[in-house]
């Protein structure tokens, strides 16, 4: 993993929820080429291990744990495992979060007869699935935050970054949840990165536009491998004309957690979208 902003990280130790999964676990491993001490969290606990030990394995310093990020219990003993193995938090990243199909429409517009017809409308959205969606990507952001910000106040150069998303800029279709729920990961960011002003913690975001990766494969491509209808609306609203690669947002998040780059950059959401949400579509 490449450090291209040459970022000193070292002394520092780093706690990434949702690091068993793509995204993260290659945030996990740039932190570690730029120094710091990694503890990978993550629900699929031997997903975390494995990108542990591709860290370990490149001379980095790293360990996999497994974390329910929605369980404050699971937070605390996790916790307190990391405090044993590497000390006190001074980085963390809140990646955990996702959607679901409960909460995901089938069609972007209703129609009439859209109730009666197989077809699963607005009206048909599970509660269950609406709620685990808000919790995992809100609450998942919240109550990792209160165990492991204990960590950081009153201390210096200590940093929290979310993962926000373009949903939260504008809502897309079929995925209301998502959307509602990553719009208040980034007004999280903003309360946060105030409330905590006072003290030696800075909060920032990204908000990735769009990458491929497993979660939102059935929604980008189809089963032959060929690009879905909304693969081509995407593509005809980025500027770019092309999916963002994962090695793209790792510029952007040592940046953040640079004292040297962003020590006046607090309360920031960073979009990493190949123009996107700049493009008006004309």
């Amino acid at each position: 993993m490449v450090n291209p902003i040459n970022t000193n990280l070292k002394g520092k130790v780093a706690v990434v929820t949702g690091a068993g999964g793509i995204i993260c676990s290659m945030l996990a491993k740039s932190l570690a080429a730029a120094g710091a001490k990694v503890a990978l969290l993550d629900l699929n606990e031997q997903a975390a291990k494995n990108y542990a030990e591709e860290i370990l394995v490149s001379g980095g310093i790293a360990k996999g744990y497994k974390a329910n990020v929605l369980d404050k219990q699971s937070l605390v003993e996790c916790h307190s495992r990391i405090l044993a193995d590497f000390g006190k938090c001074d980085i963390l990243i809140n990646g955990a979060g996702g959607n679901n199909p409960r909460a995901t429409t089938d069609k972007e517009y209703f129609e009439q007869g859209d109730i009666e017809a197989d077809t699963k409308s607005f009206f048909d959205l599970e509660q269950s699935g609406v709620e685990f969606v808000f919790n995992l990507n809100f609450l998942g952001t919240l109550l990792p935050t209160q165990e492991f910000a204990r960590d950081m106040v009153d201390r210096e150069d200590c940093n929290i970054l979310n993962i926000s998303s373009m949903n939260a800029y504008t809502p897309l279709t079929k995925i209301p949840a998502y959307s509602g729920a990553k719009a208040a990961v980034s007004n999280f960011t903003q309360w946060l990165a105030v409330h905590f002003s006072k003290t030696g913690i800075r909060v920032n975001a990204i908000a990735p536009g769009f990458f491929s990766t497993a979660q939102n494969k059935k929604l980008l491509w189809n089963d032959d491998g060929s690009p879905t209808a909304r693969t081509g609306k995407i593509l005809a609203a980025t500027p770019m004309g092309r999916f963002g690669e994962m090695e793209e947002l790792v510029g952007a998040v040592l940046f953040l957690l640079d004292k040297k780059c962003s020590s006046f950059i607090t309360g920031a959401v960073i979009p990493i979208d190949g123009g996107f949400s700049a493009y008006s579509g004309v």
